[in-house]
């Protein structure tokens, strides 16, 4: 029986429109961050100078965060012969820095302030803004499912699961910039994920570690736990940081309302110490600019040693969130000498997990759209 003109071309767009989903699978290049040649680095400082304008842009959406739960992100990146230097943009409606501070109570007590709905490494009211990076070392999967290779809820002991490599001499590297705890002395806190399974005792965060280095920071709490035990000349907070150099003992001179920041916070030193960096809050986004060496020679650190190959991350951002970060796709880094064209690709956003699904379970889901787009939803502190 013939089919009419109208039932034809609705066929006929039906068809099209299933090709379009199965060729929705997108181009290599737009989830490539591409590095390019400089002759003289960046200054570190959060600030975008002319340099920048070498390379090419690469923007991308995370998503299934808690607070504003998405964040536009735009990446740049250049090198020198012995350094890659990145330059990071994402948006955030509010710059959170009031990360678990005391406050002096009226009957002269002092006590932190918590988030009420906070059950156990959950703070999503009294925290700080993060960025994580998370790249791939030699972890089985990681090219494919992206930080899902890593991440394992369910198990007891933990509500919102542990991180880990599946198997025994896995690694990856981890970028995590701490707006409260690592910004201000112009450092990413340098860590590393490896197989240690969770154990309550012997290893509370699992596979998370950060790399072999002293300094860094240390919660501002007396021995009684009933004040902090530092405050300094510029506070009351804000700042909701001490500088460990500036640090004194603590005298309660304050008024009721007063808050001391809950942190003190140094430089750290050796392979923790690999990566310079700023970040700077204005006009609702967050400007970072980061730098490490190419190869550090750290079994614990990504290699940027051969300019032909491809280097695998994602991408997390935290909006004053201890844990319920927003993730990108599989994103990868591409070092380029020629001189960039111009701005910018979209990468494609992230296939939201339903709340709380995190590993196989969510990289199952996760193939049920195209190769490249498995999100990430796992702890990160």
């Amino acid at each position: 029986m013939a089919l009419s003109k109208s039932k034809s071309l609705i066929i006929g767009l039906l068809f099209l429109g299933m090709v379009g989903m199965l060729a929705a699978p997108v181009s290599a290049a737009e989830n490539e961050v591409a590095a390019y040649k400089v002759a003289a680095p960046p200054a570190i400082d959060g600030k975008i100078d002319d340099l920048w304008s070498k390379a090419e842009a690469t923007t991308f959406t995370t998503s299934g965060g808690a607070n504003s739960g998405t964040s536009t992100v735009t990446m740049k990146a250049v090198y020198t012969d012995t350094d890659v230097y990145f330059l990071v943009e994402w948006t955030d409606p509010t710059e959170s820095l009031r990360r678990a501070p005391w406050q002096k109570q009226a009957d002269g007590s002092w006590a932190k302030l918590k988030d009420p709905s906070d059950k156990g490494g959950d703070n999503n009211l009294y925290y700080e803004d993060k960025l994580a990076l998370i790249w791939d070392i030699n972890v089985e999967g990681f090219k494919q499912q992206g930080c899902f290779s890593l991440c394992h809820a369910g198990e007891t002991g933990k509500a919102f699961g542990n991180k880990y490599t599946p198997k025994e001499g896995q690694l990856a590297d981890m970028w995590h910039m701490k707006i409260v705890r690592t910004n201000p002395v112009g450092y990413i806190d340098d860590q590393y994920v490896d197989a240690t399974r969770y154990d309550p005792a012997k290893a509370p965060e699992a596979g998370r570690k950060s790399d072999p280095g002293a300094g860094g920071y240390k919660d501002n709490v007396n021995e009684a736990k009933t004040g902090p035990a530092f405050t300094a000349d510029d506070q009351p907070a804000p700042p909701y940081w001490i500088l460990d150099d500036q640090k004194k003992p603590f005298a309660d001179t304050y008024k009721a309302g007063d808050e001391i920041a809950g942190i003190v916070v140094k430089p750290p030193t050796e392979d923790r110490a690999d990566i310079k960096a700023k970040a700077v809050y204005s006009n609702g986004k967050w400007v970072m600019e980061a730098g490490r060496k190419l190869s550090t020679g750290s079994q614990y650190d990504v290699q940027f040693s051969d300019m032909k190959k491809e280097y695998p991350f994602g991408a997390a951002v935290f909006d004053n969130a201890q844990v319920r970060h927003s993730y990108s796709g599989v994103l990868k880094l591409k070092f380029a000498e020629e001189k960039a064209p111009a701005p910018t690709t979209a990468a494609p956003a992230a296939t939201p997990a339903p709340k709380g699904v995190c590993g196989p379970t969510a990289v199952l889901l996760a193939g049920i759209v195209p190769l490249g787009l498995y999100g990430l939803r796992r702890r990160l502190r």
